[in-house]
């Protein structure tokens, strides 16, 4: 039966997996005034839109202005082909993406898209990055450097001790500790890291304590840190949003410590996550006969960093921070030559026959394939290949997996 946050058995964690992965480069970054910001809410509340579809969108249009005028006539488009079903794509209006400001406002919390300077660079690498996050708090925060540290909601005191060395540790030693707010590890990381600044990323919306006991824990954070969600206000966080949430916890980081977590533990979908994301993998070894040691003692197995100290972590962490370099702290300071990029319309790629529709259809299943498969499968130009799926996706036919990996609905 699944845990109340909907986890169960996670996929293996697999080290090699920070190897040979490809990563769209970031989109470019230029200030954002109030209506540019309203037109992205928009964008990402309308059907269809997850981050890949908004990023294609947003790099072929220059912009969410531009974006939302052409949805009527890509929905169109795919509905002339038969690829669609048979609804019309339905855009968010703007009085619904004013209420969700207004709410985001009255709990405090301010959105920030991938487009404006801001948003978390380290986040900003990864694959599939979230299109905006609401935060609420010091939003410097999101630029530092920073380690997660997650672990069991049923940990045990000596689990929690060592939560609490290690967040205390690194916060110490310059680094944010984020974490999700939950029970157990969560708890006891943001609580150490207090006074020297932590990030909770939540599963529901920005405005909703959950679990309820941290209300007060919550209020500190955003006091202290930051409190980050990608969801609307007012949300309320089912089983399936926990492990999105996981992918921006190990995103902000530079690497995740893992404190005691079972074999069948939700945190080893963020282990797995972050080396997917290229993020170090961390692990607190745990005794044998402890089943909240487990997933820990697995995960060394499968080529985690062993640590029991902070400074374990420090010096793994060494290279990547002598490299580090803070993100321009003005908004004005973000590179000019990327503001005419957005400002710009590009125009409309030809208009794929029929025909060409059907190829990549017939070229596409069940099972995920990379686009430059699809592309030789079908002779076609990549350019034509990229207009269609873009349409499939608006037409909800297609499954974005990583790797820039598609499949067909059924």
């Amino acid at each position: 039966m699944p845990r109340a946050d909907g986890h169960t058995e996670p996929p293996e964690f697999d080290p090699e997996s920070r190897s040979g992965r490809t990563t769209p480069a970031p989109l470019p970054q230029a200030p954002l005034d109030d209506a540019q910001r309203l037109a992205c809410l928009r964008l990402i509340r309308s059907d269809n839109i997850g981050p890949v579809t908004f990023r294609e969108l947003i790099n072929h249009y220059g912009g969410a202005t531009a974006a939302l005028a052409a949805l009527p006539e890509l929905s169109a488009r795919a509905g002339r082909h038969g690829v669609g079903r048979g609804k019309a794509l339905k855009i968010c209006s703007p009085d619904r993406a004013l209420a969700e400001l207004d709410a985001a406002s009255r709990a405090k919390a301010a959105p920030v898209f991938t487009i404006e300077p801001g948003y978390p660079a380290a986040l900003a690498h990864v694959e599939q990055p979230p299109p905006m996050l609401y935060v609420r708090g010091d939003r410097s925060v999101l630029n530092l450097p920073a380690v997660a540290i997650v672990g069991s909601r049923d940990a045990s005191a000596g689990g929690t001790t060592m939560a609490r060395l290690f967040a205390a540790g690194l916060g110490r030693a310059g680094y944010v500790v984020v974490s999700g707010l939950a029970r157990g590890i969560d708890a006891a990381a943001h609580e150490a890291s207090l006074d020297t600044g932590t990030i909770a990323v939540v599963a529901g919306g920005i405005d909703i304590v959950y679990p309820p006991e941290h209300a007060n824990l919550m209020e500190r954070i955003a006091e202290a840190g930051a409190i980050v969600s990608e969801m609307p206000p007012g949300f309320q966080p089912r089983g399936q949003d926990f492990p999105r949430r996981n992918r921006i916890i190990s995103g902000l980081s530079m690497g995740v410590i893992v404190v005691e977590a079972a074999r069948r533990s939700g945190t080893l979908i963020t282990a797995r996550m972050a080396g997917e994301q290229g993020r170090d993998v961390f692990a607190v070894p745990g005794h044998p006969l402890d089943p909240r040691a487990e997933g820990t003692n697995h995960l060394l197995k499968q080529g985690a960093i062993l640590v029991t100290t902070p400074d374990d972590v420090i010096t793994a962490l060494a290279p990547q921070l002598a490299s580090w370099t803070p993100p321009p702290r003005s908004e004005g300071a973000v590179r000019e030559a990327h503001a005419p990029a957005l400002a710009r319309a590009p125009p409309l790629a030809p208009i794929p026959a029929g025909d060409e529709h059907a190829a990549v259809v017939a070229a596409l299943g069940p099972a995920p394939v990379p686009l430059d498969a699809v592309v030789r499968s079908t002779g076609l130009p990549a350019r034509t290949v990229q207009a269609v799926i873009l349409e499939l996706s608006l037409a909800g036919r297609i499954e974005r997996h990583g790797g820039q990996l598609v499949s067909l609905k059924g």
